[in-house]
Order: C-alpha cells, then structure tokens, then sequence
C-alpha cells in the first residue's frame, strides 16, 4: 500500500505542481466530454469505466469489428460522383421541373462536368473524380437515397454523427465503443482524425455526450508528422517514466479513496484517462510511426497528409481500435458552393488514392471482411447552379438535404449494389427513401449490434443512437 505521507513531493517536485502537470498531459486526451457525462450507467452495470471499456460481445453475429468513416466535411456532391443525372445535360441552362426550395438562390441546371463510367463486374457508375476508388466498385454498395432534415451544416452534421440535429448526443463512434469495447486497452478505442484544425461544431461531432467520458473520441491533428506534435503531451518533458508511474500510482490511491464515499462514473473515467494516456506513450508511439511500413506500401497511400491519415488509419484498426473517423480538414473544405469544375477535383485527389489503397491494403491483410468502411458528408448538393451577387451563376451547387449518396464497402456489405434512387435531375430521394436513422441502424446491424437494444439510461430514460426510428437496409448486407 503506498503511504501518502512519503510523497509530499516527488523528485523535488511539489504536490500540487504533480497534480498540475498530471492534468495538462496526454491525460487531458481523454477528459474533454468527462464533465458531461451525468454519472448514471446502465442497469445493473457497476463496473468501472475502464473495465466497460473491455471488449463485450455484440447481441448477434456481425461480420465488422471495426469501422473506418471517411467524412467529407462540407456536403459531396452525389451527381459529381456516384449518382450520374443525364437529364441534367438536356435542360442546361434550363429550369428543372422538380425543383425544390433551396437555402441560397439557384438557377437551372448545372450538368456534371465530370464524365461517369461502369466499373467492375456490376456496372456500377463514378465519375471520373473517384476512379482509383472505382476499381473496387465490387465492393461497394452506394445508398442514392439518402436524405437529412434541414439544409443547415451543423444540424446536419450532428444528425449525420450523433443521430439528433437538436439535442446534444452521443456520437456514432462513442456507441459503437459503448456496445462493443475496445480490443486494445493501451490506444483509445475512438479516434478521429483532422489535419490542420476541427471541422464545424468541432469536438461535438464525436462526442460522448451522456455517455461515460472514456467513450469520447480521441481528436488528433494530422497535419504534422512528428510524434510529439501529433500527439501533444506524448512525452512529459520533466519527469522520467518511472517517476511518472509513481506519481499515477499515488493519484490513483487518492482518487480510489476519495470514491469510496461516493458512486460517480466521472472519476472512474478520470482514473482511467491517466492511466491509459501513460500506456499510449508507447503503444500511440509505435501505431502512429509510419517508418516500419515498407516503402511500397507508403508510396500506395501517397506520401501525402491524407496518405498518411488512412494509412495510419488500417495501423489503428490492426490494432484493435474499434472506430476511426477521417475528416477531410479543418471546417467545411467540401462546401463548393462555387466553381466546382476546378474545385472538385483537387477534393478528390486527396483521397481517391489514398482510399482504393486502403481497400487494397484490407484484403491482402484478410482485414476488408471485418472492416466496415463508410464515405460521406452530412448532406448532397443541388442539381441546379448557386447564384452569387446579382443573381449570377457561380458554377457551384448550394446545400441539398433533400437526396444525397454515402456508401459502404467491406465488413457485411454486398458489394456492387445500388440501393433506392433520387428523382431524374438528383434533388430529392424518391425510391427507397433512407433516413440518417437507417443508415445508423445498418451500420450497427453489420457490427452485431441491435439499434433498439443498444440502449443507455440517462435521465429516466432509455436512449439509443436511432431514437425511435431507423430500420436495417437488409438489401445491401451480404
């Protein structure tokens, strides 16, 4: 038992300098949604938060264990990319007659300027903007239909993440963690990935929400290649690792004693952030160091920002991580409200590349089977062109709720499927119609998890990703 009395300080270190400096290192990494959390659990759980963070087994067979979401901050724009509209061309510069009410003013229609082709053994049609990615279009299953609330970013992205545009929520990832566990207690199990700043709404967007604190997403700022800056606080710059084992070793007596009088789940996610943020300093540094890989595999990713992001992405994944969000970069970089010709493009290649040598690197590692892969935004973009100052045509596309296109390939997916349909110009989904809800449902479902019994009691009341709602598309799980 260690005396408390000895370690008034601690190599000349002070108490509260030691307490300090334990709260501003990489153990901040896990408290960012501590404090939201309202410390109830659920029935009948009164493990701690690291122990709920042990892997558990889903309520069914799902083929995915883990999932990577490629985000494109900003809203893609489906008839550029996997939903091709030829009777765009026919009414150019025309009114379209299933127009819609638009956040901005539009005009007529604005045909792609990109070509679409058929790929693989099932036809299916991209455009030339994605055509690395296109030669895995037998693995793909393309939902058309999509569909969100309101033209608005940050609803959107709040439904698109957290299943509720209003009320504050947990994240996707955050459930996922929550039903299913992390397969590595050294690495956090959700981690989402940003170069160069946070997107709109920033950390909401993963966060954990009434959920213990531990089950919060983990942001890391791609943009830079050094260890040290891609992890702030890898390293304690003062106290050597034995010092700092001594120094958690006492805190924790602390926080365990001070526990004991009281039943609050935010400690328990206190204790487990310092001691999972003093493993990371050697697990994180080992996943995130890309020079063991070998140069073949490097140069497929693309030695590039987002090269390494989905790359360190499949090294997280190996290693158990359960859910790892990619983002394009900091804010909305996919909002082309203007000039999408050029625009578009140089989007895309930051990740089609990098994208087709995931899906490659996945199978030749046996890894695609149980890997969900998931590619979209918040919401699609208007068929007809946005009018800028005195109603001129920007030659870009204004938000569009109302039909837009994700789509998901490997762990569970049957591949070369297209499911529902928006109308003839692309505005509004028509056929099948599928709610964010559905989509979250599906993903769930592909893990193992049942949406409706996936649940948390918070308030007097038992919640879920899904809400009341969301319905399995059974029509694209293999």
């Amino acid at each position: 038992m260690i005396d408390p009395k000895k370690y008034t300080a601690i190599g000349r270190v002070a108490r509260r300098t030691m307490l300090t400096r334990s709260g501003l290192g990489l153990g901040s990494l896990g408290l960012a949604g501590v404090l939201t959390d309202d410390g109830r659990s659920v029935a009948n759980d009164t493990t701690t938060t690291g122990s709920r963070l042990r892997q558990q087994s889903p309520h069914s067979f799902g083929r995915a264990k883990h999932v990577i979401h490629f985000f494109l901050n900003g809203g893609p724009s489906h008839v550029d990319t996997f939903d091709p509209k030829p009777a765009l061309q026919k009414y150019a510069g025309k009114p379209v007659p299933c127009t819609q009410p638009t956040e901005r003013r539009t005009g007529a229609a604005l045909p792609s300027p990109f070509r679409f082709r058929q790929y693989g053994e099932s036809g299916l049609p991209v455009s030339d903007l994605f055509s690395k990615t296109a030669d895995h279009a037998d693995d793909i299953a393309v939902i058309r239909s999509m569909y969100a609330q309101v033209p608005n970013h940050e609803p959107s992205l709040m439904l698109m993440n957290c299943g509720d545009s209003v009320q504050p929520r947990p994240s996707m990832g955050a459930w996922v963690l929550y039903g299913l566990g992390s397969e590595n207690e050294n690495l956090p199990g959700f981690i989402a990935m940003c170069p160069k700043g946070l997107p709109i709404k920033d950390s909401e967007n993963w966060q954990a929400a009434f959920l213990p604190g531990a089950y919060q997403g983990t942001h890391i700022d791609t943009q830079h290649t050094e260890l040290s800056k891609l992890i702030e606080n890898i390293e304690h710059p003062n106290v050597a690792t034995a010092d700092q084992r001594r120094q958690l070793d006492l805190l924790r007596h602390w926080n365990l004693k001070h526990r004991k009088s009281r039943q609050d789940d935010r400690l328990d996610a206190r204790i487990h952030s310092y001691e999972l943020a003093f493993r990371m300093q050697e697990s994180a540094a080992e996943a995130f160091d890309l020079s063991s890989e070998p140069k073949h595999v490097q140069d497929s990713y693309g030695i590039t920002t987002h090269g390494r992001q989905t790359l360190i992405a499949r090294r997280l994944v190996e290693r158990g991580v359960r859910y790892v969000q990619l983002w394009h970069g900091a804010s909305q970089p996919w909002d082309t409200h203007s000039q999408i010709a050029d625009r578009l493009p140089k989007l895309s290649a930051d990740i089609d590349g990098p994208i087709a040598a995931l899906m490659t690197d996945l199978r030749q590692r046996g890894l695609l089977d149980e890997t969900l892969i998931l590619w979209g935004g918040e919401f699609g973009r208007t068929p007809t062109v946005e009018l800028m100052g005195e109603d001129k045509p920007g030659l870009g596309r204004d938000h569009n709720h109302y039909g837009f296109s994700v789509w998901m390939a490997g762990g569970g997916i049957r591949g070369g499927t297209i499911y529902g349909a928006t109308d003839d110009f692309g505005f509004a989904a028509v056929e099948n119609r599928t709610s964010v809800h559905d989509l979250h449902a599906t993903i769930l479902h592909a893990l193992g998890l049942d949406h409706k019994r996936l649940t948390y009691r918070y308030a007097g009341r038992d919640f879920r990703l899904t809400d009341v709602h969301g319905h399995v598309i059974h029509d694209i799980l293999a």
